[in-house]
């Protein structure tokens, strides 16, 4: 008997041919699908955050305002490219992307006149800022980050919540911020203030969130918060800091921050380090006593939450004025 013959089963395959090229042609057709899936997620993420973006609640609402078809940008405070990538987290990349959305705002009044700032909020000159520091104007005049002067015409106010929609005549073109979601803030998480402190346009401060929900108590009727070098008279914690908050006030849940803020700050953006807008920065702390020229900063600043604001837009452009 031959003993090669009767070590082989004949019910096995004969071995496959030699083919020195098939493993790179196996490996590369995995590779690819596993790319095209990888793609396919993202793609999905994508399309829902944009679809996200338009039904509202605290996350976001944008895309397009339904309003008049301005680009108000809304979106979730992680999930936007406002800074650059490469800049991302730096105040310097912040203050850069973001600075060309915020306006110097003075309010003239038969009580004085007073210098606050603004957020533009959509291309044609939708801009969020403070009720106090609109209130009871007779002319308002916006100058944007590239020394451009509009007149403006108020919109809507809110006194309760210290919130004001105002409109440049004739604009076009302008940088709109993302608004982003102030639910997600915790202290310590880093900000950026933007304003014009007394009269300085595009002052860029920084810092972090101090804390949250903090009762923050400002007068209403108009011509108080007109203090003579634009001071910004509040009550925090039953005390009156720099001047008397009269017998009219609201009270509402503020951010607390220590990124400096100082007179004409009020109504600017406080913005975290994506490039988002996430309060409305809207009074300081000053010590009881001390005149509006004594007034600065002490590391004690408030903000009103994006998500108040994004609540009160609608009611704001429909004309409201209480």
């Amino acid at each position: 008997m031959d003993m090669t013959e009767s070590n082989v089963n004949p019910e096995w395959p004969p071995p496959p041919a030699y083919q020195p090229h098939q493993p790179t042609a196996l490996l590369t057709e995995p590779v690819s699908r596993r790319r095209a899936k990888k793609r396919g997620p993202v793609a999905l993420l994508t399309a829902v955050a944009i679809v996200a973006a338009a039904v509202g609640g605290g996350t976001a609402y944008g895309i397009q305002e339904l309003t008049g078809g301005t680009s108000a940008v809304v979106a979730g405070s992680t999930s936007t490219d406002v800074v650059p990538a490469s800049q991302k987290g730096t105040v310097a990349g912040v203050a850069k992307a973001v600075s060309p959305s915020i306006v110097e705002i003075n309010a003239t009044s038969n009580a004085g006149s007073s210098t606050g700032s603004g957020v533009i909020i959509t291309g044609d000159g939708e801009i969020i800022t403070n009720n106090h520091v609109v209130s009871g104007a007779s002319r308002i005049t916006v100058t944007t980050s590239d020394g451009k002067e509009y007149t403006a015409q108020v919109v809507g106010t809110d006194s309760g919540k210290d919130l004001a929609l105002i409109k440049l005549d004739n604009a076009s073109g302008l940088k709109a911020a993302t608004l982003g979601d102030s639910s997600g803030l915790r202290v310590g998480d880093q900000v950026v203030a933007i304003g014009s402190p007394e009269g300085l346009t595009g002052t860029v401060t920084s810092g972090i969130v101090s804390a949250l929900d903090r009762d923050v108590t400002v007068p209403t009727e108009e011509g108080q918060q007109q203090q003579p070098g634009g001071g910004w008279p509040f009550e925090f914690g039953g005390q009156e800091f720099n001047g008397d908050t009269g017998s009219s006030t609201t009270t509402y849940k503020a951010i607390q921050t220590d990124a400096s803020l100082n007179p004409g700050n009020s109504g600017g953006a406080l913005i975290d380090m994506n490039g988002d807008i996430i309060g409305i920065n809207s009074a300081m702390y000053s010590a009881s006593g001390s005149s509006s020229s004594d007034a600065g900063s002490v590391g004690l600043g408030f903000a009103i939450p994006v998500n108040t604001v994004k609540a009160d837009l609608a009611k704001l452009r429909a004309g409201a004025t209480d």
